[in-house]
């Protein structure tokens, strides 16, 4: 594997670990505000329904093609993250009261496209380029283009 595809793999795998860590901080930081336990059992409870959603974003969006993108990417991961968890949430008998919709599309928006912004102003100040994908040109050599 060539140093660009394992620094592309990386890049990646590295936010899909972000989101799926930032899901179940989520759901942590909801039971611990409501004195629910925090056992792992608990925990699993609650994130199973979001991490689910958040599968279904990563597809819907083809996350892996700009992984570090807020929009669409971003957003796109967010509403199916927070339309899925609540989807599974009801039909799994778990609350959904509006405040609590509320309260997790505000929180979850701020991580999931919150973090891809940050990431974007970080490599802009440094001057990083954007990510990039490298595809052959046909002709044997590859060229490099601007993700579409």
């Amino acid at each position: 594997m060539s140093e660009r595809r394992a620094s592309d793999m990386n890049v990646i795998v590295g936010a899909l670990v972000v989101d799926a860590v930032l899901v179940v901080v989520f759901a942590i930081v909801g039971r611990a505000s409501h004195a629910e336990g925090l056992t792992l059992a608990g925990v699993w409870g609650t994130a199973w329904p979001f991490l689910a959603g958040l599968a279904a974003g990563w597809v819907a969006a083809r996350a892996w093609r700009h992984p570090l993108s807020a929009w669409p990417t971003g957003v796109v991961i967010w509403a199916a993250v927070l339309a899925f968890g609540m989807l599974l949430r009801l039909l799994s008998g778990q609350g959904t009261a509006l405040a609590f919709v509320v309260v997790a599309a505000l929180t979850l928006a701020l991580f999931l496209v919150g973090w891809r912004a940050g990431a974007w102003l970080v490599t802009r100040r440094r001057g990083t380029p954007r990510q990039r994908v490298t595809t052959p040109t046909g002709s044997g050599r590859a060229t490099t283009t601007p993700p579409s």
